[in-house]
This record gives C-alpha cells, sequence and structure tokens, in this order.
C-alpha cells in the first residue's frame, strides 16, 4: 500500500470509522494535522471557542446519534479545559474518541513549554488514554480506541498524537475498528432464578438506567413491570427508558441524598435492577437500602456494577433486551393465578393514579408564571414532536410536565453533575438531527458555563433553539444547603452570597445576538406566547430568555 502521511491517514481512519465530523478547538501542535483536515473531503471540523464548548456538543452528537463522536483537543492545556465535560461523558457512558497532538516524540526529554503527561490527565476521565509512540501503530491504536469506546460499558477514549508520529509516512492499511457483539442472552437457568426470587414478591420493584435505552429494552422493560406490577424507579437515567405516561414509571430516585433513594425502595421485598447502578447520590446511604430478605435481581451488560455497593441475590451480566424477553417470557408460563391477580390489581391502582393526575395536571401546572406559559405553548404549538436536552435542573420537573420524555431520542437529561452541558448538548443533537425541532433547556448558572456555543452554532448554521431559566442564582444549591441545614438542626438564615447571581444582571438575549444568534427576554406570561411564535419563526439559533 502506498505511504502517505499519517496525519492524512488517520481521516481517512476515522472516516472508515464512520467519524465524518471532528468537534474541537484549534492549536499550533495540532496545526499540521488540522491542516490536512482542512484538505480532507467528506470531513468536517465544527469549531468551538473552548474545549469545554467542544466537548460538550460532542457529547450531545454522540447521545443523538446513538453511536461516537470524535473529539481534538489542544495539547495539556486543550485537555485540562475539557476534563469537567468528560467526566460527565464517562459518567453517562458516552462514547467519545477523544485525541490531542503534543509537539513530538523527539522532544519528551526536553520538558519544554506545553509540555505535559497526556495520558496521566486523560485516565481519571477516559475507559482508555494512549499515546501513539511509533508511526506503524497509529491507525491500529485508534482503531482499539473505537472499538473500547463503542463497547459496553461505552465510554470516552484518549490518544495522545505527536506531532511527528503524524508527519511521518504511513502504509498502514484503513480497515473499520471491530464492533464487539454484546446482544448476550443469559442462560435458562438464571433466567428460571431470576423469575423464582421475583414472582413471589408482593411489593416489587424495577431500578432501571441508560443501559435499557442503550439496548433497545424499553418494550420489554414495560412488559416485565407490568407482568409484576411493579412500580419503575429510575436510578441513574437521562434517556428514555421507560415512557413517562407510563403508569407505572415512578420518577427519578434523585441524585443527591440517599436517604430519599431508601425512603423509595425500603419497603420492597422484591427488587429488579436492570441497565443502572445503585445509588448515584452524591450522599449515598452506607448501609444497603433495601429491607432485611428482600430479593434482588441485577441485570446489566456492566458486569463492575453489579453488586459494586450492595450485595444482590442474582447478578446476571447479560444485554437488557435479550434478558428481559426471556424473563417475561418465563414469568408468563410461572405466574400463578394469585400472583396475576396481585400484579394486575398493582398496575390497576397506578393507572387510575395517574388518570387523576392527568385531569388535574393543566390546572395544578399552569400557574401562569411566564415559564409555564411558554411551556405549555411550545406544547400545544409543537404537539410534543421536539427533542428536548434538559438542564434546567430546578425547573426540569415543569418541564418534563408539558413536554413530558415519551419516545426514545426525544429527551436528554444532563447527567454526570457537571454544569454548562445544555446548550452544547443540544447543538450536538441538532447537528445530528437536522430534521428535528432541538430545544436546550439550562439555568442560567449552567448556561454561562459554555455560552460560547450558541456561536458554534451561528457559525456552522445550526437551527437549534434555546431557553434560559433565569431564577438569577445557583437554585440547586439553595436547596441543597436547606437539607444540610435540617440535617443538622442548623437554624434557617440566609444562603451564602456566592449562591446569588442577581448582580451584575446577566443580558442573555443581548449575549446571544451578540454571539450570531437571535434573543428575546421574557418577563410576562403574554411575552411568552410571542417568544414561542419567534423562536419556531427565526431561522437559525434562538434564545429566550425567561424571568422565574
Amino acid at each position: 500500500m502506498e505511504a502517505t502521511p499519517g496525519r492524512e491517514r488517520l481521516i481517512e481512519q476515522f472516516k472508515a470509522d464512520g467519524l465524518h465530523v471532528m468537534f474541537g478547538n484549534p492549536g499550533t501542535v495540532e496545526q499540521g494535522f488540522l491542516d490536512a483536515v482542512d484538505a480532507a473531503e467528506d470531513f468536517t471540523y465544527v469549531l468551538a471557542l473552548q474545549e469545554t464548548v467542544a466537548a460538550g456538543i460532542a457529547d450531545g452528537y454522540a447521545r443523538a446519534t446513538g453511536g461516537a463522536a470524535l473529539l481534538q483537543l489542544h495539547s495539556g492545556v486543550g485537555l485540562g479545559n475539557g476534563i469537567g465535560m468528560l467526566y460527565q461523558s464517562l459518567r453517562g457512558h458516552t462514547p467519545l474518541v477523544v485525541v490531542a497532538g503534543d509537539a513530538g516524540v523527539r522532544y519528551d526529554a526536553m520538558d519544554a513549554q506545553m509540555a505535559s503527561d497526556l495520558v496521566a490527565m486523560a485516565k481519571p476521565v477516559t475507559k482508555y488514554a494512549t499515546r501513539v509512540t511509533d508511526p506503524r501503530s497509529l491507525l491500529r491504536t485508534v482503531r482499539r480506541a473505537v472499538k473500547i469506546a463503542l463497547t459496553p460499558p461505552r465510554g470516552p477514549v484518549f490518544v495522545a498524537l505527536p506531532m511527528d508520529v503524524l508527519d511521518e509516512l504511513n502504509s498502514e492499511p484503513v480497515l473499520p475498528a471491530t464492533r464487539v457483539l454484546t446482544d448476550v442472552a443469559p442462560s435458562p437457568a438464571s433466567v428460571g432464578r431470576a423469575a423464582e426470587l421475583l414472582a413471589a414478591a408482593e411489593r416489587p420493584i424495577v431500578l432501571v438506567g441508560d443501559g435499557v435505552a442503550l439496548s433497545g429494552a424499553q418494550n420489554e422493560l414495560a412488559a416485565v413491570a407490568e407482568l409484576l406490577g411493579a412500580d419503575v424507579y429510575e436510578a441513574d437515567s437521562s434517556e428514555v427508558n421507560i415512557a413517562a405516561s407510563h403508569p407505572l414509571r415512578r420518577g427519578q430516585t434523585g441524585h443527591m441524598f440517599g436517604p430519599h433513594s431508601k425512603e423509595l425502595v425500603g419497603d420492597a421485598d422484591g427488587v429488579l435492577i436492570v441497565g443502572t447502578y445503585v445509588f448515584p447520590e452524591v450522599f449515598p446511604e452506607l448501609e444497603s437500602p433495601f429491607r432485611a430478605g428482600a430479593k434482588v435481581v441485577h441485570i446489566d451488560l456492566n458486569a463492575y456494577e453489579i453488586a459494586k455497593n450492595h450485595p444482590v441475590d442474582l447478578g446476571l451480566a447479560a444485554d437488557p433486551r435479550q434478558a428481559l424477553r426471556a424473563l417475561a417470557g418465563v414469568l408468563e408460563q410461572r405466574l400463578g393465578p394469585q400472583q396475576r391477580a396481585a400484579a394486575a390489581a398493582r398496575l390497576d391502582v397506578r393507572t387510575r393514579e395517574r388518570v387523576r393526575r392527568m385531569r388535574g395536571a393543566p390546572s395544578a401546572a399552569d400557574d401562569g408564571t411566564p415559564m409555564a406559559v411558554f411551556l405549555r405553548t411550545l406544547a400545544e404549538r409543537t404537539g410534543g414532536d421536539l427533542i428536548v436536552f434538559d438542564e434546567a435542573l430546578t425547573t426540569s420537573p415543569l418541564v418534563t410536565r408539558y413536554l413530558p420524555a415519551e419516545r426514545p431520542g426525544d429527551y436528554h437529561l444532563t447527567r454526570g453533575g457537571s454544569l454548562g452541558v445544555g446548550f452544547p448538548g443540544a447543538v450536538g443533537a441538532k447537528l445530528a438531527r437536522p430534521e428535528r425541532l432541538v430545544v436546550g433547556f439550562a439555568g442560567d448558572g449552567g448556561s454561562m458555563y459554555t455560552y460560547q456555543a450558541l456561536w458554534t452554532a451561528a457559525r456552522h448554521g445550526i437551527d437549534a433553539k434555546f431557553v434560559v431559566c433565569n431564577n438569577r442564582k445557583y437554585r440547586l444549591l439553595d436547596d441543597n444547603i436547606a437539607q444540610y441545614w435540617r440535617e443538622r438542626d442548623i437554624p434557617e438564615h440566609g444562603f451564602p452570597g456566592s449562591f446569588d447571581l442577581s448582580h451584575p444582571e446577566i443580558d442573555f438575549a443581548g449575549l446571544a445576538r451578540s454571539l450570531g444568534a437571535g434573543g428575546m427576554r421574557v418577563e410576562k406570561p403574554d411575552e411568552a406566547v410571542a417568544a414561542v411564535g419567534r423562536m419556531l419563526s427565526h431561522p437559525g439559533p434562538f434564545l429566550v430568555d425567561i424571568q422565574i
């Protein structure tokens, strides 16, 4: 095979793996590679103004496509900027292929400017991190990284690319990376044991996470939950794992306080865990939150998470869709008449509760505030046919009341704990799904972490829409410290001044316009109605700043 510079062959390798778009921010040590990128056909570079933004856009793109995304960072300083967002991708299992340049292997002994141990920096926030030091293994290493990124548990990988390695002539074959098939079915005996443990439960529950969505197991999950008459809680869920309208869906366990999760699951005598770790709180319970004697079954392709924190009676390292389908079949055969009747009664109770909630929902939710009016109007104008990227945090319950997470791919929730994913995530999702309306929601505090994403949307003609839920504070911190005070019997007092964002006031609409997007501020309910019309009719990115 005719030899060509490694930088050019690398681009062909990316394209062979379906990676035709690269998100990034340029730097000197990548300049030769980026020059080749500029000349390449059928390969697009999406420029962000800061590496955190590039990483967030790549994360949103990967989530919307269901595949991998390619991210370029600038040496150690750029990798440092992106680490917070890469942590978000690691905890959320986003398959990012991250590359960064350095000056060259020949300069390793010099300890010169921008010299840093890129692999050591990347390791804590990636599944796999390495540096190519031999030009003859450039493509082999990249293929390995792509394979690792896409193999469950999926996640970001990192490859450092020295300039001299990319400049060397390369004759490696360009071949697609191998994709490992993981649609593993559990044995009949193990499925029978799972059914035996769960069928006898009088108060069963199901805990789910994004492993369900990755497997495409939403229907199978609903079938098992209905057979058991089990409430479904989302323990670490940022995708649509069960439709919001399903009567057995009980919402999120939460990500902050372990006692809240313990209260939800403590009475269950049968627990099925699928595609998640338990529990994801910042302050989890150190002791098992499950009642003594409760039977616990955990199904996941990520064997590390099974019984990681609390013992289980049966752990199945298997594909959720295959395992749930088999479990439903066995339950159909094994459930006795009394067990079926009890499960049907539990399902009926939840169905009637849902009907009552839906009857009272419009009057309860639409309190006439600008945000409620905006969301109601948006839902009416779109019929709910849109993709929501939700980093609204304390406003999320209102967002999902009007724009419920019903269909897979239509809703993405922030995950991992780092702020700033909402706006770049919406940009990435819109780039991946240009035919769909995409609206990103973020708080005023979170939005300012990555506001430059609007510039990228304007530069590349990405018609995403953005909403600032503006309460002029880090409201979640207010709520959390109030809990802290209650737990420690500390009298309530004024919130720390560091939580307040009211002065100087930020002109979000004006800032959006300065970045090439449209913008409008909403203070009154009638302005909210007009804002929906302007946002939907505006050609290109548009932001609405809604005062709460």
